[in-house]
């Protein structure tokens, strides 16, 4: 049995497009392609996908997935081995609900007391935290996340806690713009999302349309979607629209 691009796209909620660079990387080539052009995968093509996105959740990089993909033997053996990284993952996510959960609970103290949450010990606000948690939910735009994962897997741990840190103080001066009741595309706003644009843009060519698409993934991306939120309600929103007036202003 076969099924079309457009078919399994709708099923794996991978886009066609993220399919496409797939196969043009020879990490997922399809069944065949009919004379149209048109993409088939079969039952094969299937697990094989079901592999590439249970590691691309377990933030492996694109090109450490096609070398895990081309030296695995046995496929049950394979899923055991995921199964288990899974489980591991599921106790992570498990503490870090915890160290989200804490952190909340702080916060309405500290307002309830009129004072300012003191943080006694910061490396708690990071427990159960993956650094590379926001690049492994990129899988829409396939070549910046493989050129972030390039850089990603040459970094020592104290860099990716660095970089981690770097972000969240980034999303953090961003909703005390938000709260501060600037709006999206006043001087300063434009400044930070000016900042982020260079961030992405040093690592490779991104076009305003790929950077609005980026901006629409804070709020579409479930993920990208609650980190904001943790931070301030609104943030995802504030962060797209923000991205929106900045590219109609005239990326500089």
């Amino acid at each position: 049995m076969e099924w079309p691009i457009s078919e399994v796209a709708r099923m794996s909620g991978v886009t066609a497009r993220t399919l496409r660079h797939y196969d043009e990387t020879g990490l997922l080539p399809p069944a065949r392609t009919g004379a149209n052009g048109l993409r088939y995968y079969g039952e094969r093509q299937l697990l094989l996908l079901q592999q590439i996105l249970v590691l691309r959740e377990l933030g492996v990089g694109l090109p450490e997935i096609g070398r895990i993909l081309s030296e695995q033997v046995d496929e049950v053996d394979a899923l055991r081995g995921h199964h288990r990284r899974l489980l591991a993952e599921r106790d992570r996510l498990d503490v870090l609900a915890g160290t989200v959960s804490r952190t909340i609970a702080e916060l309405e103290q500290s307002r309830k007391g009129g004072h300012t949450m003191t943080v006694n010990r910061p490396e708690n606000l990071f427990e159960g935290v993956r650094p590379s948690q926001y690049e492994e939910n990129m899988r829409d735009f396939p070549e910046l996340a493989e050129e972030v994962g390039r850089r990603a897997a040459g970094m020592s741990q104290e860099d990716a806690d660095t970089a981690h840190r770097a972000r969240t103080a980034q999303m953090i001066r961003l909703a005390d713009l938000m709260a501060a009741g600037h709006p999206a595309d006043a001087a300063p706003v434009r400044t930070e999302i000016d900042a982020q644009y260079r961030a992405l843009t040093d690592l490779r060519s991104v076009s305003p349309e790929e950077f609005r698409a980026i901006g629409r993934a804070c709020v579409d991306n479930e993920v990208w979607h609650a980190a904001y939120e943790a931070v301030a309600p609104g943030l995802a929103e504030y962060q797209r629209d923000a991205i929106d007036a900045y590219t109609e202003g005239g990326v500089a």
